[in-house]
């Protein structure tokens, strides 16, 4: 039986000849469908390649919109630092109006017996007094370091211990939820009970527990330099003491949330968290202080 084909009739312009080609069916199919996968092949490119383009200008949009976020909630920080300050300043002279009128009350006393307050206040009361004089001290432990600041003035130049650095300054992977997150400061390896050195001179604004730091001291040195030194295993200063570059603020632990004993140290410069590589210039100065006595005695 004879293959099927289509024939071709080819015509010389000039000779006037013709031509036949006999063509196989066959092959026309081989080359329609080679065309057919050769299209396919470039429809695949095409779309892959367009997908990668919107991953690309995707990720590169929402880079942006962290960077602005980023931007956004540090100006926020900064505003809700003030607010809290002045909230409780105003706590304060509100406090202080009410204590007088009570105080003149109490003086003065009531015309009607069954009106008088009783003696003896409640356990909220105390609470809310207690709450108010901490909340007076800590303001006029910042205003008597403010006052003492403008005298002087000081740079974090120094390590605040010899160790191992063990997580860098910048974005990083939680340890905990093993998502990304943004480290505000340095982690450095060493041993429970290391002595921890304050890296230059200044006030302690804090020395208590908070969440996540665990024990934590917060030094402000002037010209809106601050040092934090968190997961401590215990204090060697208290709030409201002058303490010079070297002097042991506390001793390395494990409180907080962490998961081996370590320092994690954090340097602010206006309120917003900066590189403590760039001022950690020295570790010769984290023992030259040891064998001067210190101003006030351990908290």
């Amino acid at each position: 039986m004879k293959q099927e084909y289509f024939v071709v009739v080819l015509a010389h312009s000039l000779r006037g000849r013709l031509r036949r080609v006999h063509i196989p069916h066959s092959a026309v199919y081989a080359v329609l469908i080679l065309a057919f996968l050769g299209c396919f092949s470039l429809a695949g490119f095409v779309a892959s390649y367009s997908r990668m383009a919107l991953k690309v200008a995707n990720y590169n949009a929402l880079k942006r919109e962290t960077d602005s976020l980023r931007n956004r909630y540090q100006a926020l920080l900064r505003n809700v630092s003030e607010t809290d300050t002045q909230l409780a300043s105003l706590q304060l002279y509100a406090k202080e109006v009410t204590l007088a009128y009570g105080i003149k009350q109490q003086i003065e006393g009531s015309s009607d017996i069954s009106a008088q307050d009783k003696l003896v206040p409640t356990f909220a009361e105390s609470l809310e007094d207690y709450d108010f004089l901490r909340r007076v001290n800590v303001l006029d432990l910042r205003n008597k370091a403010a006052h003492r600041l403008q005298r002087t003035m000081e740079k974090p130049t120094a390590w605040p211990l010899d160790g191992r650095l063990l997580s860098p300054f910048g974005t990083r992977t939680d340890p905990f939820s093993e998502e990304g997150a943004f480290h505000k400061g340095v982690d450095i390896s060493a041993p429970t009970g290391t002595p921890v050195h304050a890296t230059a001179g200044g006030i302690v604004v804090f020395s208590d527990f908070r969440s996540g730091y665990g024990r934590l001291v917060v030094v402000d040195h002037g010209g809106g330099f601050h040092t934090c030194y968190a997961h401590l295993s215990r204090f060697s200063v208290h709030a409201g003491q002058e303490v010079r570059r070297g002097d042991e603020v506390g001793q390395v632990g494990s409180s907080g949330k962490v998961t081996a004993p370590h320092l994690h140290y954090e340097v602010l410069y206006g309120g917003t968290p900066v590189n403590p590589i760039r001022y950690m210039l020295s570790k010769a100065s984290v023992t030259q202080a040891e064998s001067v006595p210190k101003e006030y005695g351990p908290f």
